[in-house]
């Protein structure tokens, strides 16, 4: 039977069977590598786009370390800066609190010591014996007085003033001030301070001094019985007066005292 032809198949378009065969893909760009050719790849383009990327990693990689070292620098840079302002804020600090401290440690001693001050106000008087001249003065009222020994037949007048209590009478005891009439002359009571005066390793001064219209002999340093202080004496009819303040802390006292002394010739 020979061989029939087929009848058209109305669902193929002649046209398109007919056409030459076309390549399946449009052409590659330039540099590109064609697909579907069939033809075998080269080296260079196996290995092309896996090199960039390790470059690209690589510069990646050292940008970040460079990122991190900047980091760390200034953060370095920030720490020693601010323990550097914390230490000087701390030495500021210290010498504010410091001073704040001085200044009302100096502030307390100052009311402490005008109240102290205050406290002596008004001044007590001091009556001597009236056989004796009737010596006066005015002392502080914060201190106290002991009457050793009464002008009578003849005797010495001694007593003693002291801030709150006196102490023991001795020649080792310091008081803030000792009031003594001697019935003797002028010249017999104060030989021996003259005397310590006299010698070239002597400590002792003499001055004169107006005390209650009279000149007086005004002896500052090294006392006897080891006292340092200063000690006043002046006549006062046939008698002698010595008033004497045995520690250097009551020295300004003492010349307030000796500038009210007042006496009956």
């Amino acid at each position: 039977m020979e061989n029939q032809p087929l009848p058209p198949n109305p669902n193929i378009n002649p046209s398109v069977v007919n056409a030459p065969a076309t390549q399946p893909f449009a052409p590659s760009a330039p540099g590109s590598v064609p697909l579907n050719t069939g033809a075998p790849l080269s080296s260079a383009h196996m290995y092309a786009p896996t090199t960039n990327k390790k470059h690209y990693t690589a510069i990646l990689t050292v940008l970040l370390i460079l990122t991190a070292a900047v980091a760390i620098l200034f953060a370095w840079l920030y720490i020693q800066k601010n323990s550097e302002y914390q230490t000087a804020r701390t030495d500021v600090d210290s010498q504010i609190d410091a001073a704040v401290a001085m200044a009302r440690a100096e502030t307390t001693t100052k009311m402490e010591e005008e109240f102290a001050e205050r406290e002596k106000y008004p001044y007590w008087t001091f009556a001597g014996p009236a056989d004796y001249g009737s010596l006066s003065f005015e002392y502080p009222r914060t201190w106290s007085v002991y009457i050793a020994s009464e002008a009578n037949e003849g005797r010495d007048f001694e007593a003693y003033l002291n801030p709150r209590e006196v102490y023991p009478v001795s020649y080792e005891t310091i008081n803030a001030l000792r009031v003594t009439i001697l019935n003797e002359s002028f010249d017999n009571a104060v030989r021996e301070y003259n005397d310590l005066i006299s010698r070239d390793e002597s400590t002792l001064t003499l001055t004169t001094r107006n005390v209650g219209g009279t000149l007086a002999n005004l002896y500052i340093g090294d006392l006897p019985d080891g006292i340092r202080g200063a000690m006043a004496a002046f006549k006062l009819r046939d008698k002698t007066v010595m008033l004497q303040t045995d520690a250097e802390l009551f020295i300004d006292e003492f010349y307030k005292i000796l500038d009210t002394v007042t006496f009956s010739n």
